[in-house]
């Protein structure tokens, strides 16, 4: 009982224990709901389950307890008769989610701690039940969209951009891999374009998103309270009328429309540097061409680990032929080969908590990665292994 409810209750003598009970299990039950409601909001909106990621501050990035907020009542919303569509949004005007709770797994992966199973396992369930929801689920996915928002977002039907937008997968940076379904989504972008994202980090923003085949549709950020009552008002609506609205909006946003895709003149390089079969050829591809956007990727990939490279150019090779439950399979498995190895903790520190940007590799070159230890990574962690 915390020190304002304690003089509450001390200030009223008077009343009966009865009423003084009632007092107090209501503050309970309030300072609860407060609680759960903090991190994410779940509310059922006309014909429309409204999730609202709720941690403006962290840029809402996903965390186990929201995870196993959002899961359930998805799954309820999903068979929920009176339920038509499903809108997830993130809080603050920033991000939409700048994704996983990294630092609060980085700790539970040293400690040996199960939340580095858990969150892995069920944020991949939580992102399988996006690919998969029986209901139009439309992404409003405004300012900071990366990692753990990506998986929350881009395999559903409906992904809505703005001009705030900003979308990476900057795992390679942290000794990580593109993970939350990246080995389906990523090579299933026109040419090599997922490969360069995936390996490089690169950002896109804005329109590009639509460009780049990760959007569905573009609209300006101060429209995005209009579109959604339109969306909320909707009585009983198939997905085509949820496309119609969603189409509506669309069309009328001239923001950067005669802008050209931040990629267009490197589209051609991007698709032959980046088809080599191992990450040895395409460093020799890019040093071979020797132009300045090929010296420059060489660059940015020279930073990354070794590891995550190799671990993410098979990832997306395999996943390029493989339906979403088997990609998030292989995920949890690359997950947890990355719990059991160095450069995900020294990823992390470098980048996110001394913040020197000078991590140290290990091993520090692609060569030293072999194929025997990529090979283990992919292995079947059998019992264990993700059940979707």
């Amino acid at each position: 009982m915390g020190p304002p409810l304690a003089r509450a209750v001390t200030q009223l003598p008077r009343l009966k224990l009865v009423n003084r009970l009632q007092i107090i299990l209501q503050h309970l039950s309030m300072s609860k709901h407060i609680d759960s409601a903090a991190e994410v909001l779940l509310e059922k909106r006309g014909c429309a389950g409204v999730i609202t990621m709720n941690r403006p501050k962290a840029l809402n990035a996903l965390n186990l307890s929201m995870i196993r907020q959002i899961y359930p009542q998805l799954k309820t919303w999903e068979k929920d008769s009176e339920t038509f569509l499903i809108i997830i949004k993130g809080a603050g005007g920033k991000a939409f989610c700048a994704g996983g709770d990294i630092r609060a797994i980085t700790d539970a992966g040293k400690a040996g701690a199960s939340l580095a199973q858990d969150f892995f396992r069920e944020e991949y369930i939580l992102n399988n039940a996006t690919g998969t929801c029986q209901k139009p689920y439309v992404a409003l996915i405004d300012g900071i969209t990366m990692g753990g928002g990506v998986g929350l977002s881009v395999h559903g039907h409906f992904r809505v951009a703005t001009e705030r937008t900003l979308f990476a997968m900057p795992e390679t940076a942290i000794g990580l891999f593109p993970d939350v379904g990246g080995g389906y989504f990523l090579p299933r972008l026109s040419g090599k374009i997922g490969y360069y994202l995936a390996l490089t980090g690169f950002r896109l923003k804005g329109r590009d998103l639509l460009k780049a085949g990760i959007a569905t549709h573009f609209v300006e950020s101060e429209k995005l309270p209009a579109l959604e009552e339109d969306l909320i008002a909707l009585k009983s609506p198939s997905k085509e009328n949820v496309a119609d609205v969603l189409n509506s909006y669309h069309m009328k946003c001239k923001i950067d429309q005669e802008k050209k895709f931040a990629l267009e003149e490197h589209m051609d390089k991007i698709n032959s540097l980046f088809s080599a079969n191992s990450m040895e050829e395409i460093i020799q591809n890019l040093k071979q061409d020797g132009s300045p956007f090929a010296l420059k990727q060489l660059e940015t990939i020279n930073k990354m680990s070794p590891t995550s490279l190799k671990l993410t150019l098979r990832q997306l090779r395999e996943g390029a032929s493989m339906n979403l439950q088997d990609v998030l399979t292989m995920e949890y498995r690359l997950s947890q080969a990355c719990m059991r190895g160095h450069d995900f903790y020294e990823g992390v520190r470098a980048v996110l908590i001394d913040k020197d940007q000078v991590p140290k590799w290990k091993p520090a070159t692609l060569e030293e990665v072999t194929d025997e230890f990529v090979d283990s990574c992919f292995k079947s962690l059998g019992n264990k292994d993700l059940k979707l």
